[in-house]
């Protein structure tokens, strides 16, 4: 059996495994594993396995994963995040839809110091449902809304996603960064002019508030954002004038969320030991996952099989248009069924090889990605954000509902899409200025 046939079968293997529902930092490790076995022998794999570990999870810019989550659970436990909604609600309360516009951008300040889509959705579903349903807006609306504006979280850096793409794919994630700021910005303009057409069509979506807060008010709302501005001005600015790394960045994050929260004498004892368990558990399930797909990416070297894929993808002389197209929408139905770090993971091994030939800006690839893996994330039938959202909400709303509300904010993710394809420098401009 030759070794590219042992790739194939290897890779169905894992396809198979997910299907079964097995974790998928597991699939990956069983089957690179076996496959390195029957390739090289029993000796081989088992240095690999002892080995190859330790080399990945020891390197550097991996350290950037734990400090950059640290920094959203000390955020989110020790309530530096709470005043956002309120004062998007203050400033953005006359638009019509003026709530749900709120709850976007209220999770595009959450987004900023947090990197899970997931973790986004469950806050914002928290907050901002129930102020709207208390507002008589429509149900699938108000949920909507909060699903999707919950996939900024990992667009809007610190994202794991992107840091991750920064490291199999060899390009500085600092740079993946600051290319996710545009896009998610244009993605949260999007949303709010998609809300701002509904409840001007249907003003019974989103009936108007009966009143503007005064001026006063709202300076004071503003004021309670500084521990996330703070945040701001020191991770994206330091990184983006170049007096840190993204990994450094990771750790002046936590450092600074820490030092706010003993500062406003906000972070109880539960509370830093829940961010600290909570940080050891993600980090954990993380890179379980991505040292299962650097072994995978050894197991497909070996084995010639992810070549033979890529060699026969390059083959088909397929313009750049109609590549990304193709790799779209294979990421799309993927990312309907497997969670996005998985979906990723799963695929760059085989996918780097075909975007070099094709001369692809892996910066902007690695953004747009990141774009379509959380496209995913509300796309039926397995949209993890909306399974949150109901899970948060409970009986307020029904998963049908919360689909239906999905519909037109994934005609403007078709909207984004298309403009960061026509207009890469949306995702590339801001990143060329570091240079």
């Amino acid at each position: 059996m030759s070794g590219e046939v042992v790739g194939l079968i290897g890779l169905a293997a894992v396809l198979v495994l997910l299907a079964l529902r097995t974790p998928i930092g597991i699939s990956l490790i069983a089957v690179s594993f076996t496959g390195i076995y029957i390739l090289l022998g029993p000796r081989p794999a088992l240095g690999m396995l002892a080995t190859l570990p330790y080399d990945f999870a020891a390197k550097w810019t991996l350290s950037s994963v734990p400090m950059f989550l640290l920094m959203g659970f000390v955020c989110y436990h020790a309530g530096l995040t709470r005043g956002l909604f309120d004062a998007a609600r203050a400033w953005l309360a006359w638009l019509p839809g003026g709530l749900a516009v709120a709850s976007v951008w209220g999770a595009a300040g959450f987004a900023a110091v947090t990197g899970s889509s997931i973790a986004c959705a469950a806050a914002m579903g928290r907050i901002a449902v129930p102020e709207m349903l208390r507002a008589r807006y429509s149900p699938a609306l108000a949920t909507g809304t909060v699903a999707a504006a919950g996939t900024l979280g990992a667009l809007i850096p610190p994202s794991i996603l992107l840091i991750l793409f920064g490291i199999f794919a060899e390009v500085p994630i600092s740079k993946l960064f600051i290319g996710g700021i545009g896009a998610g910005v244009i993605t949260a303009v999007l949303y709010m002019l998609v809300i701002i057409l509904t409840a001007v069509i249907r003003p019974d979506y989103a009936p108007p508030l009966p009143e503007t807060p005064p001026m006063a008010e709202r300076m004071a709302r503003l004021r309670e954002t500084w521990p996330v501005g703070l945040l701001l001005v020191m991770v994206i600015g330091g990184m983006f004038v170049g007096l840190f790394t993204a990994t450094e960045a990771g750790a002046v994050g936590a450092l600074t969320a820490i030092a706010i929260a003993f500062a406003r004498r906000t972070l109880t004892r539960d509370g830093a030991w829940e961010s600290l368990k909570e940080t050891l558990v993600t980090t954990s399930s993380l890179f379980l996952i991505a040292i299962g797909a650097n072994l995978l990416t050894r197991f497909l070297t070996l084995s010639g099989a992810g070549d033979f894929i890529a060699e026969g993808i390059i083959a088909m002389n397929a313009s750049p248009l109609a590549l990304l197209l193709g790799l779209s929408l294979i990421y799309l139905v993927m990312g309907m069924f497997l969670d996005p770090l998985g979906a990723m993971l799963l695929t760059l091994p085989v996918v780097l090889p075909i975007l070099e030939a094709a001369n692809i800006d892996l910066i902007w690839f690695g953004v747009f990605l990141v774009k379509f893996l959380e496209i995913g994330m509300i796309t039926p039938p397995i949209g993890l954000n909306v399974f949150v959202l109901k899970g948060v909400v409970g009986n307020a709303a029904s998963l049908t509902t919360i689909f239906r509300g999905i519909f037109l904010f994934l005609v403007a993710d078709a909207i984004a899409v298309a403009l960061f394809i026509t207009f890469p420098q949306v995702i590339t401009y801001l990143p060329q200025l570091m240079e």
